[in-house]
C-alpha cells in the first residue's frame, strides 16, 4: 500500500482528497501542524507529497526544497495559483506536476497513479533482506513475518535495515550516525524511543524475540 501525504491547509479539500484516495487503497496521511511538515515527512516517510503553495507560516516551495535536500519522492502541487511564474517556479524546485484547484479528483488520482507507477513500477526489481524470519522489502519499506506484514515509518525502516546488513553487534553511536545526520534528532534517548517503537511494531507480527540489547554496548538481530 502506497502512502500519500497531504500538506494542504484547507481541511475540507484535504478531507475530500483523503476520502477519494483511500477508496484507491492508498494510506493517506494529512499534515495539521505546519510548522512541522519535515518532522511529519520523516514520520510518515510518504511514496507521494500532495503540497499547497499558500500554507502557513512557510509556502509550499519551501517545503519543496527541504523535501528535496533528502528525497526523491514524487511531489505534486495543488494550487489555485495559475499563473505560469507559479508552475515554472514549481518544476524548477523539484516538483514532478502542478494541478490547478478547483480539479477533477478522478484526474487528481490518475496523475497520482501514473508518478507513481513511474517511479516505483518501473525500476529494478523489488530488493529485500532476510534474517531470522524477517523479510524487509527495500523498494515498499515493508517487513513481512510468517505471511503477516506492516508497513514501516521511514525510522523504523532504516534502524531494521542497518541491523540486518549489519554482521554482530551494531554500536549505538555508529546507529544513530547512520540515522541522523541531521539536526532534527541529536537526542541519545530518541534511539532508545525509536528501537521500541520497532519492536512494539515487530511484536504485533509475532516477531517479539528478534531484537536484542548488548548492554552498554548496542543492538542485534539475531539470538541470543
Amino acid at each position: 500500500m502506497h502512502r500519500i501525504m497531504i500538506v494542504e491547509d484547507d481541511e475540507i479539500i484535504s478531507s475530500e482528497i483523503k476520502k477519494n484516495l483511500k477508496q484507491w487503497n492508498y494510506e493517506v496521511f494529512i499534515i495539521k501542524d505546519f510548522q512541522k511538515v519535515m518532522e511529519s515527512f520523516f514520520d510518515c516517510s510518504p511514496h507521494l507529497v500532495l503540497l499547497d503553495v499558500s500554507l502557513p507560516f512557510f509556502d509550499g516551495y519551501h517545503w519543496c526544497q527541504e523535501i528535496r535536500k533528502l528525497s526523491k519522492v514524487p511531489i505534486v502541487f495543488i494550487s489555485s495559483a495559475s499563473e505560469n511564474m507559479n508552475i515554472v517556479m514549481a518544476m524548477n524546485l523539484g516538483g514532478d506536476d502542478y494541478i490547478l484547484k478547483p480539479f477533477d479528483l478522478t484526474v487528481l488520482e490518475a496523475k497520482i497513479k501514473a508518478l507513481i507507477r513511474r517511479t516505483y513500477d518501473f525500476g529494478k526489481g523489488t530488493e529485500i533482506l532476510e534474517k531470522e524470519g524477517l523479510i524487509l522489502n527495500l523498494t515498499e519499506m515493508t517487513v513481512t513475518y510468517e505471511k503477516k506484514t506492516v508497513n514501516l515509518t521511514k525510522n523504523e525502516f532504516k534502524i531494521l535495515e542497518t541491523m540486518l546488513k549489519q554482521e554482530g553487534i551494531i554500536r549505538r553511536e555508529e546507529l544513530m550516525e547512520k540515522l541522523w545526520q541531521s539536526d532534527y534528532y541529536i537526542d541519545d534517548n530518541t534511539l532508545t524511543v525509536n528501537v521500541g517503537r520497532l519492536r512494539k511494531t515487530l511484536k504485533e507480527l509475532g516477531a517479539s524475540n528478534v531484537i536484542h540489547t548488548k548492554k552498554g554496548v548496542g543492538y542485534y538481530v539475531g539470538k541470543e
